[in-house]
C-alpha cells in the first residue's frame, strides 16, 4: 500500500483532532440544554421552615414524622429560618432543595433564579396582623410612629409597605427590620410602636405585650383568604427527583389533615417544636389566638399572586411586577391531591 507524504498524515491528524474537538465543545457548551433526568428518589432532602405558628404544616410534619415515613430511605436534613429572604439565598446558594416560605419571598426567589426556583404547594392562609400600641386609634396615628417587620423584603414587609402607600403614608411611618423576638424586647421596652406581625408574634405582643390589632392583613383579602406560607423546590431537585418531591408534599397534607383531625394535639405539637427551635413556648391564650387566624391548606390560593407581584412594586421593594408564567408546577400536588381524593389545583396563569 501506497504510504502518505509525512505532511498529509500530519493535516488528516489535525482535522480529526479539530473534529473531535468541534464535538466535544458541541456536547458541553454549545448543545441545547436538555431538562435534568428523573434520577429517582433522591439520597437526601434539605428543607427549611421558620419557628412559626404560620409554618405548622412543616413543624408538624417534622415532628410527628410524617415527611420521614414518606420519604423512606430518603434522608430529611432540616434547617430553620427568622425569614424568606434568607431562606432564598440558601435556596440559590443551593444548600436548601424545598422550603417552606412566604409568598413575597418566594415570588423573589422564581424572579432572581430566572426561573429556576418553583410554587409546588400551599401551606398556611392567614395569620398577619398589624399590632400597635394602644393610642393609636387610627390609620393617620401611624404618622411619624416606627413599625417594625421580620425583614427587608419579606411578606409582611411588602404588605406593611404597600399598605402604607395605598393610604398615602409612605415617608411618613419609619419602617424598620427586626428579629420576631427582638420586636417583642423593643416593644415591651417603647422602642417601637408596633409591627405587621406573622403569628405567633402578632398574638404575643397583643396578649404579652399589650398592643392592640389596627389591621389583621385578612381584611385586605376577598374572602380573608391569602398564602402566607407556600412550598417552593428547585427546579433542578423536581426535574431529577419527583418522586422524592411528591413524598415531602404527601406528609405536608398527612401533617394537615392530622392537625385538622386533632387540633388540641396539634397545638401541643407546635408549641414543643417552637420551645425546641426558639427556646421558649407560647402560653395556651397566645397558642389559642395564634391558631385562630391561620387556615391549614395545601391550596397555594394561586389567583392572589399576580396582585402580590404587584403590591411589590407598590411597596418599592420591585421596579416591575415579576412575569409569573412558568412560576408553578402542581403536577406533584395535584397527584397527591387526587391519590386522597381531594380537588386539584388548576393555575394556568403561573404554569408553563
Amino acid at each position: 500500500m501506497r504510504k502518505l507524504p509525512r505532511t498529509r498524515l500530519l493535516a488528516s491528524a489535525l482535522v480529526a483532532l479539530t473534529a473531535v474537538g468541534a464535538l466535544a465543545g458541541c456536547s458541553r457548551a454549545d448543545r441545547p440544554q436538555t431538562a435534568a433526568a428523573n434520577e429517582g428518589a433522591a439520597t437526601e432532602v434539605r428543607l427549611g421552615y421558620f419557628p412559626n405558628v404560620t409554618h405548622a404544616p412543616a413543624l408538624i410534619g417534622v415532628d410527628k414524622g410524617f415527611f420521614t415515613q414518606q420519604l423512606g430511605k430518603t434522608k430529611l436534613t432540616t434547617q430553620t429560618f427568622n425569614a424568606g429572604p434568607d431562606e432564598v439565598n440558601a435556596l440559590l446558594g443551593k444548600s436548601l432543595d424545598m422550603a417552606f416560605i412566604g409568598s413575597g419571598p418566594a415570588i423573589t426567589a422564581f424572579s432572581k433564579s430566572e426561573g429556576a426556583i418553583q410554587l409546588v404547594s400551599g401551606a398556611v392562609s392567614g395569620g398577619a396582623q398589624l399590632v400597635v400600641k394602644p393610642d393609636i386609634t387610627s390609620v393617620e396615628g401611624l404618622k411619624g410612629k416606627t413599625i417594625t417587620t421580620p425583614q427587608l423584603g419579606n411578606t409582611q414587609d411588602v404588605a406593611l409597605k404597600k399598605f402604607l402607600a395605598g393610604k398615602k403614608l409612605a415617608g411618613q411611618v419609619t419602617v424598620t427590620t427586626m428579629d420576631n423576638p427582638k420586636t417583642l424586647d423593643a416593644f415591651r421596652k417603647g422602642d417601637v410602636d408596633g409591627g405587621w406581625l406573622p403569628e405567633p408574634w402578632s398574638s404575643r405582643l397583643v396578649l404579652d405585650a399589650g398592643a392592640k390589632v389596627l389591621v389583621d392583613e385578612k381584611s385586605l383579602w376577598p374572602d380573608g383568604r391569602f398564602p402566607t406560607t407556600v412550598v417552593i423546590v428547585r427546579s433542578e431537585f423536581l426535574q431529577q427527583h419527583p418522586d422524592t418531591v411528591r413524598a415531602v408534599l404527601k406528609g405536608e397534607l398527612a401533617a394537615i389533615d392530622w392537625a385538622k383531625a386533632n387540633p388540641a394535639d396539634a397545638k401541643t405539637v407546635v408549641n414543643g417544636a417552637l420551645k425546641k427551635l426558639a427556646g421558649s413556648s407560647l402560653s395556651p391564650a397566645v397558642l389559642d389566638r395564634a391558631f385562630s387566624g391561620i387556615e391549614l391548606t395545601t391550596d397555594p390560593i394561586p389567583e392572589q399572586f399576580p396582585q402580590l407581584a404587584q403590591d411589590s412594586v407598590t411597596a418599592g421593594v420591585a421596579k416591575s411586577a415579576v412575569a409569573l408564567k412558568g412560576f408553578a408546577d402542581f403536577g406533584p400536588l395535584n397527584e397527591v391531591l387526587q391519590e386522597a381524593k381531594q380537588p386539584a389545583v388548576e393555575a394556568p396563569a403561573l404554569a408553563k
